[in-house]
């Protein structure tokens, strides 16, 4: 009876395993186990005991994922083969072992072991005997689960007190941990591209194009549009780009936003390297709106670059030059300021528009606004002579129009300056 619940419960444990399937485990560091099993004793044959199964259970605690305690206890339900009565036999065996793992990170984990203890002896009528015992052997445990293994025992029990008798356990059980440190996972990289997924911030990139350390696709020029999609590589800072990655052309002109000094050209104006539109004989009317091209210099010109009728001409010129950075009127040039006043009150129907204009150091926009503050001071100071308002217009044009080299400091000082050209056409 007792052989046969032994063949019961191994061939339950042979269908559990199979039932739950295999696993990637790993016998872990810091883990309790708890391992009950079974499986046949075998008495020297000296002893006159019969050998018959083994029930038992160990207790164990993994130091590392090597290197293991493990306390047992076994006991055996025997008897023995020298009296006719054959009375009954107990055996209980306690053992202390320690184990040795191979390979702690497979599903297959075989060991060896060594351990002491003690071995008692029951028979009866009420003779016991307790010795001592040391023993060795090895086994496997096979993990179906993190934490559920099959695990079979083979161990040569040494009782070494007054005579020596050799016996042999082989037992078939569980494997069940508890706690422990879990295995790291591994780590995965998605999308391909070298970076792991816990630090890529730009998931699934598409296959082969290149990355910076966060996973995310290069971008060299900073444009906001990646390599591989960029089919203007190299463009300069700060310049606008559309989705290809190429410089924005607003007005269609062939000269990019970022390098056009003249937005907004009309479509199909020819136009000079700044984007600005060509004007050939310099009469200050483009080519583009000239009806009167080739006009010779110095000749005065209409709204569309035709010469005007020659009449008798009287104009007054200011020029006021200012600090560098500063859109203080200075009191030198006060003088001339008030003459430019007296010509506009002698001649009422003249408008006058008050340019200002700055050197090329600095901001491009600072400088239009400085340039802007220059001339409505200058106009200001007009305006508290007495002149209409209405008749006056302060222009700030920033760095645009320089009369001097800007690369040299006498050139800037001739740039900063607030300067007016007034004429009026007098019929004697």
């Amino acid at each position: 009876m007792k052989k046969q619940l032994a063949v019961v419960v191994l061939s339950f444990i042979f269908v559990l395993a199979a039932a739950v399937g295999m696993a990637d485990a790993e016998n872990r560091k810091g883990a309790v186990s708890f391992s009950p099993h079974l499986g046949g004793y075998v008495f020297e044959g000296n002893q006159n005991i019969n050998s018959d199964p083994v029930y038992g259970v160990g207790l164990g605690y993994n130091i590392t994922e090597r290197f293991g305690l493990e306390g047992v206890f076994d006991w055996v339900d025997t008897d023995s083969r020298t009296s006719s009565k054959e009375p009954d036999v107990e055996a209980m065996i306690y053992r202390l072992d320690a184990l040795y793992h191979f390979m702690p990170e497979s599903s297959f984990v075989p060991y060896v072991s060594l351990g002491g203890g003690a071995i008692n002896i029951n028979k009866d009528p009420g003779e016991s005997d307790t010795d001592a015992l040391v023993n060795y052997g090895g086994g496997f445990k096979y993990f179906v689960t993190d934490s559920f293994a099959v695990r079979a025992d083979v161990r040569h029990i040494i009782d070494v007190e007054d005579d020596v008798y050799n016996n042999l356990i082989y037992t078939l059980g569980l494997n069940v941990l508890f706690g422990g440190q879990e295995k790291a996972p591994e780590p995965m990289d998605s999308d391909g591209d070298g970076v792991y997924d816990d630090a890529d911030k730009c998931p699934d990139t598409p296959t082969g194009v290149v990355v910076d350390h966060d996973g995310c696709p290069l971008d060299s020029d900073g444009d906001g549009v990646p390599d591989y999609l960029d089919k203007c590589p190299g463009t300069p800072a700060g310049a606008a780009v559309d989705k290809n990655g190429c410089p924005l052309d607003s007005d269609g002109d062939g000269v990019p936003d970022y390098l056009d000094k003249c937005p907004g050209t009309p479509a199909g104006a020819a136009v000079d390297s700044k984007g600005c539109p060509l004007d050939s004989d310099g009469d200050g009317v483009p080519d583009y709106m000239d009806k009167c091209p080739d006009t010779p210099k110095g000749i005065e010109v209409d709204s569309v670059g035709c010469p005007v009728p020659i009449k008798e001409k009287v104009s007054i010129e200011l020029h006021v030059l200012f600090d560098f950075d500063s859109d203080r009127v200075k009191s030198v040039y006060r003088e001339d300021i008030e003459k430019v006043a007296a010509f506009l009150q002698a001649y009422p129907e003249v408008t006058a528009e008050i340019e200002g204009h700055t050197d090329s150091v600095g901001a491009e926009e600072y400088n239009q606004k400085l340039s802007q503050r220059r001339a409505t001071n200058v106009m200001n100071y007009l305006i508290g002579q007495g002149i209409d308002p209405n008749r006056i217009q302060a222009v700030g044009y920033g760095e645009s129009r320089p009369v001097a080299d800007n690369q040299t400091k006498e050139g800037r000082d001739r740039n900063r300056r607030v300067q007016a050209v007034i004429s009026t056409i007098v019929t004697k």
